[in-house]
């Protein structure tokens, strides 16, 4: 699997459609050719089944007429006298021949039967065809002695007829003339053209064998009178009486079909074989076979030059992905891909250009948020910077109002001594300032110190309440936030006051927002006023009137986005009230 990664896709595609295709094509061929081959099989073997029961059948029919007809001369008593009688002329021989004409009317009257004979130890019989004397030859034949030795039962032997030559299926009986004390052997002739004509349909070669392995009868006239040894028939077969065999006949793979016909009161009995070439029977499926294998390899012909085609295709929008993508690497961010379509490479080429869009957008941001923390550092630095300016030796000054605070002390003047330390400590958290956000409660500290500082100037002029939510308590903010906007309120809304000048600080939770406002009940200002100095907060020239206000509302900007931000609001005689949210959590600077 890891060798294949070295592959290129498109032969990598070739080699898929090779080894994914034709492996299962090929066994899915290979088994319904066997499958094809062996239905064929079946289906011949099924058929010749059925035919060599017919034939067995038929066969059965024809030697049953044999069988009839040896029983009824075994019985009779005419038969049994002239048989046994001894004539003394030879006129009186054929006297009696005449008036026996039951052998003939048998012949004549049952197609099924070509010839019968007698054969008779009696001198005073002439040979006619129909009886015949026991002679050397005759007691030396195999047949005679089966029937001598057989006590009355049938024996079916393929012999030579007398008047004919010709061989026919023979039933051979002995028919003992208890009365006279002998016995003569009766043969019957089975039609062999009779025997022929019920295999003629047969479609398969089929034969009629006797225990000797002689062939009696068959479709194919050539194997009359010849022996299974002679059509090559293996010996394990040849002697099988029943069953389904295969075996090589004539040079040629055959199945073997055998089936037993033993007749009624049969020593020896008949088998009827059919034999057909395998290569005979699957000559259609092979062909089927050929042409459907033709047709495959033509199928995966086409198919491997349409996917070398596809492959081709999908390699070249990949090759030019992989280069916009080398370009984009070595920080090209104009690189546009253009791949057209609706598949997966199109769909990757479209998120690629939106990709490179988005890198452009946050690179975008990251540049304006770094201008925004250069800023917001610059407005930090500003106010360290002033105070710093304004701190000539911080511990001398310090020193100082610690004494002023411990003389006043001591003098009992406690009212001078809160200022100088509320004084004290505002000067000292405001020089402890830094960029890093602080909890509201030690920002409202220092805002307190400052008002409790304005309300020991103005006296009961000046007054101020905090109305402070518990949840806000811990919530970070920027320092120097809230302090400015007091300051702004004191200087500018309470100082041209009398009386009772107040001044309002709430904190609440609203949502995931922090809501601070500044409220006082000075002199206010007009609509005009009021888009004046929202002019001058958004503007970036230097306002020494607002500048703290303009600081605070930039920096709010800076730290939390430019919809965050300082809204006033103000009615002349009324008051004014400054309010800005922040979004809890964090700003959107790192």
């Amino acid at each position: 699997m890891r060798k294949t990664n070295d592959i290129k896709l498109r032969h990598k595609l070739v080699l898929s459609i090779v080894f994914v295709m034709m492996i299962p094509v090929m066994m899915v061929g290979i088994f319904l050719t066997v499958e094809l081959r062996q239905m064929a099989l079946n289906d011949a073997t099924k058929q010749t089944l059925n035919n060599v029961e017919r034939v067995q059948k038929q066969t059965l029919e024809i030697i049953n007429v044999a069988l009839d007809i040896s029983t009824r001369l075994l019985f009779d008593n005419r038969l049994k006298a002239l048989a046994n009688t001894s004539h003394e002329t030879v006129y009186d021989v054929v006297k009696a021949y005449q008036e026996y004409p039951d052998i003939r009317d048998n012949i004549r009257l049952n197609k099924q039967i070509s010839n019968i004979r007698l054969y008779m130890d009696n001198p005073t019989l002439i040979n006619n065809w129909e009886f015949f004397q026991i002679d050397k030859k005759t007691e030396e034949a195999p047949w005679f002695k089966s029937a001598v030795d057989g006590k009355g039962m049938i024996n079916w032997y393929y012999i030579e007829d007398e008047r004919t030559q010709h061989k026919e299926l023979s039933l051979i009986r002995k028919i003992d003339f208890l009365e006279y004390h002998t016995f003569g052997i009766l043969v019957i002739n089975v039609s062999g053209s009779y025997l022929n004509s019920s295999l003629s349909l047969e479609p398969f070669e089929t034969m009629i064998v006797d225990d000797n392995n002689n062939i009696v009868s068959a479709n194919r006239g050539s194997l009359i009178g010849k022996t299974l040894e002679d059509l090559n028939f293996d010996s394990s077969v040849s002697v099988m009486e029943k069953g389904t065999y295969e075996s090589v006949v004539d040079g040629e793979r055959s199945r073997i079909v055998i089936d037993k016909l033993q007749p009624d009161s049969s020593l020896s009995g008949l088998r009827i074989v059919s034999v057909f070439s395998i290569a005979s029977i699957v000559k259609d499926a092979n062909r089927i076979n050929q042409a459907a294998l033709t047709v495959i390899i033509i199928s995966l012909l086409v198919a491997i030059v349409l996917i070398y085609v596809v492959s081709m295709l999908l390699s070249n929008r990949l090759l030019r992905l992989s280069k916009h993508i080398s370009k984009l690497a070595v920080g090209n961010l104009n690189a546009v891909l253009e791949i057209d379509g609706k598949d997966e490479i199109a769909q990757i080429s479209r998120q690629f250009n939106s990709m490179i869009g988005n890198i452009k957008e946050l690179m975008n941001e990251v540049q304006a948020t770094q201008i925004q923390k250069n800023q917001l550092e610059i407005k930090q630095n500003e106010i360290k910077f002033k105070m710093l300016a304004s701190q000539i030796n911080p511990h001398f000054l310090f020193n100082a109002l610690e004494s002023i605070r411990m003389k006043a002390h001591l003098k009992g003047d406690n009212e001078i001594s809160i200022v100088v330390k509320n004084l004290g400590r505002l000067m000292r958290s405001s020089l402890n300032v830094g960029s890093k956000k602080i909890p509201l409660q030690n920002e409202l500290e220092m805002v307190r110190y400052y008002l409790e500082i304005q309300q020991f100037r103005y006296g009961d002029r000046v007054s101020f309440n905090l109305s402070i939510d518990p949840r806000s308590q811990q919530v970070e903010i920027p320092p120097l936030i809230i302090q400015p906007l007091v300051e702004n309120a004191v200087i500018h809304g309470l100082e041209n006051r009398m009386e009772h000048g107040i001044v309002s600080i709430k904190a609440y939770i609203v949502g995931e927002e922090l809501r601070i406002e500044v409220l006082d009940n000075g002199q206010g200002m007009d609509q005009r006023k009021v888009n004046e100095l929202v002019g001058l907060l958004n503007s970036t020239e230097d306002d020494h009137n607002h500048i703290g206000m303009r600081n605070v509302h930039h920096r709010l900007q800076l730290s939390y986005g430019i919809q965050y931000g300082l809204n006033i609001h103000s009615q002349p005689n009324k008051g004014t009230k400054i309010e800005f949210c922040i979004p809890i959590g964090g700003s959107l600077l790192v």
